[in-house]
């Protein structure tokens, strides 16, 4: 009986196409999954040289607990100590020499150096800074010392030095932002290059004075 068989096929066929069609749309309706979530950008320090020193305005207050902690860890390794002080207070500023603080700063040490840095707490003018940087250059401490040639600026009246220290070498950045001197070194292995050790200095640097920074003030036409 070909007429009813073929009756029934098409029975069928007309039945399960609308349920598959049925089926289509539901899946179109579902909500697709969010996309995922990128990751957050890691930490990106910036070289001293790439870093305009002279627009940049500092206030004479603490400033350490601002530090990046992934600046810290880029600079010296994972930290071990951390030492800070305000102005006023007594504090070991070399070797065996305890004296009162003039400054704000701290200390860290890490698992490959440590790094230091500290603002005056009085003003200081351009001449005042004038007088430091020569101080900087010529103090006793400074005599075996060297000046990177062709060094970043870091401030106004800056000086740059390198230091040995033992199996070690400091290197340091000094001067005027503002009223406000700001100094700032790193120590490394002796067998780190001069580059290199420059340029984490200079890193370093430039993290601090991104902390110790003053946002600038809108003028009252702007924030209106």
């Amino acid at each position: 009986m070909p007429g009813p068989l073929r009756w029934l096929l098409l029975a069928v066929l007309v039945t399960v196409l609308p349920v598959a069609a049925g089926v289509l749309v539901l899946d179109d309706d579902e909500p697709s999954s969010a996309p995922p979530t990128p990751p957050a950008p890691r930490y990106a320090s910036t070289p001293l040289a790439d870093y305009d020193t002279t627009t940049v305005a500092l206030t004479r207050a603490p400033f350490c607990d601002r530090l990046p902690d992934d600046a810290v860890t880029e600079a010296i390794g994972k930290v071990r100590d951390t030492t800070s002080y305000r102005n006023g207070q007594r504090v070991e500023i070399a070797a065996g020499v305890d004296d009162v603080a003039h400054e704000y700063g701290c200390r860290i040490i890490g698992t490959r150096g440590d790094v230091r840095a500290w603002v005056f707490a009085p003003p200081v003018t351009p001449a005042g800074a004038r007088d430091l940087a020569a101080q900087a250059r010529e103090s006793g401490e400074s005599k075996s010392c060297t000046r990177p040639a062709q060094a970043p600026a870091y401030g106004v009246s800056s000086v740059a030095l390198v230091c040995p220290s033992g199996n070690r070498r400091w290197a340091s950045f000094r001067g005027l932002f503002g009223d406000a001197w700001l100094s700032c070194s790193l120590s490394a292995p002796a067998s780190l290059g001069n580059a290199d050790l420059l340029d984490r200095a200079g890193r370093w640097c430039v993290a601090v004075a991104e902390a110790a920074a003053v946002a600038p003030t809108l003028p009252d036409s702007a924030s209106s």
